[in-house]
């Protein structure tokens, strides 16, 4: 699949720009602040409804704008279908698919996949948990767009349940006393809508641990091999953690619960919590606790991993990332059928190749050049490397030309 066309209307810095894309190569080239990363975000914006850089849609409107808008013409298997998203804030977004009647924005989740290479990667691996969830809940929806509704519940019954566990506090602290039947009602659904991300995400993590190992020796130097587990706040909850990834009983054992038995788990968890939750006010235990646990050799990542170790995690998890999306697979562990050429996702390079070395900057253009479509930004043309030579795109100041 590929971009062929990229329309913005009040997005970031744009007021309107018309961008056409082909296959292959496209760099676009201009200084830092003129846009260039604007573009590719919104190419990522229409395969995920999220952005690499905020964290909120709000910030993707052009400053003194009611909304923006976002089309993209997407080609797969030669037939072209066109996205339109409006971005409105404090709203719901909106969608329409090839000039349609308007319809919720997830919808739309499953026509564009990308990968996206950025600077911010390397929070992958130094930053906070939250970054490594958000991680996988991002390429799971791309994998199974269906999950997005179950990620949207979850995070809806966590924020009711939280409130109610607050006023619980309260009026304990009071000593007026609290109806907590309420509360078990919340219970039941976060553990329902919990269990199925926490076995999605299981299953995803058993698919991209010997994919990410594999690229990982492809981009270091071959020292120390790269290791995924997934840890659950579940199973500390319950006493039965396990420091070490992969042993025995611990949170990320290749023989997996099934949905029902980590739903009932959870609720037990629960109900051991509740005193402390109720007390903090705090919901301790579920998929919005849980980590992404990467090691090198013996010793985590995060803490022990140089910089250009670093940097070779937050590559190979992409590189792994790439190769699941283009030969696919569902939350259940299994796997799809090959989805061919046409199902690879659109690769997205934006200014990384300034954070690495020279060796891994050459190794990554010689993996991901023979891509379907790879869009490439840098500051001046000599950031791109020879491998990844093809069209050229000059941003300057909100305008786009293509270089002939």
């Amino acid at each position: 699949m590929y971009v062929a066309h990229l329309s913005l209307t009040d997005f970031r810095s744009y007021p309107q720009v018309e961008l056409p894309l082909e296959p292959g190569i496209t760099a676009l080239v201009g200084p830092n602040g003129q846009g260039k990363t604007n573009l590719v975000e919104a190419v990522g914006y229409v395969a995920t409804l999220g952005s690499h850089r905020v964290p909120s849609d709000a910030a993707l409107v052009r400053a003194g704008a009611s909304r923006a808008v976002v089309r993209a013409k997407v080609v797969r298997e030669e037939r072209s279908t066109l996205v339109e998203i409006e971005v409105t804030p404090g709203r719901a977004n909106r969608a329409r698919v090839n000039g349609g009647s308007p319809g919720r924005a997830r919808d739309v989740l499953g026509i564009l996949r990308t990968v996206l290479f950025a600077p911010e990667d390397l929070a992958l691996v130094k930053g906070d948990p939250d970054g490594r969830r958000r991680f996988l809940d991002e390429l799971l929806v791309q994998l199974t767009p269906r999950i997005a509704g179950t990620l949207t519940d979850y995070e809806r019954v966590l924020r009711q349940r939280s409130a109610l566990l607050k006023s619980a506090g309260a009026a304990v602290r009071s000593r007026a006393g609290a109806d907590l039947r309420t509360l078990d009602v919340w219970d039941a659904k976060l553990a329902q809508a919990g269990a199925q991300i926490v076995v999605a995400r299981q299953a995803l993590v058993e698919a991209l641990r010997p994919r990410a190992a594999d690229a990982y020796r492809q981009v270091s130097s071959g020292q120390g091999e790269l290791e995924l587990a997934y840890r659950s706040s579940l199973e500390a909850a319950l006493g039965r953690d396990d420091e070490t990834p992969g042993a025995p009983g611990a949170p990320d054992a290749r023989e997996r619960a099934s949905a029902a038995d980590v739903e009932a788990r959870l609720l037990e968890a629960m109900g051991r919590l509740r005193s402390k939750e109720i007390e903090r006010g705090v919901s301790l235990v579920g998929p919005h606790r849980d980590d992404l646990v990467l090691t090198l050799g013996a010793l985590p990542a995060k803490g022990y991993a140089s910089h250009g170790e670093s940097w070779s995690v937050a590559l190979a998890l992409r590189l792994a990332s790439w190769t699941l999306l283009t030969h696919g697979f569902d939350d259940a562990g299994g796997w799809a059928a090959d989805w061919g050429p046409d199902g690879e996702p659109v690769l997205i390079l934006d200014d990384v190749f300034a954070e690495l070395d020279a060796r891994r900057r050459d190794r990554l253009a010689e993996l991901v050049a023979p891509a379907r479509q790879v869009l490439v930004t840098a500051a001046v043309p000599e950031d791109v490397p020879e491998p990844l030579a093809g069209a050229r795109v000059d941003v300057l100041g909100g305008e786009v030309s293509r270089v002939l």
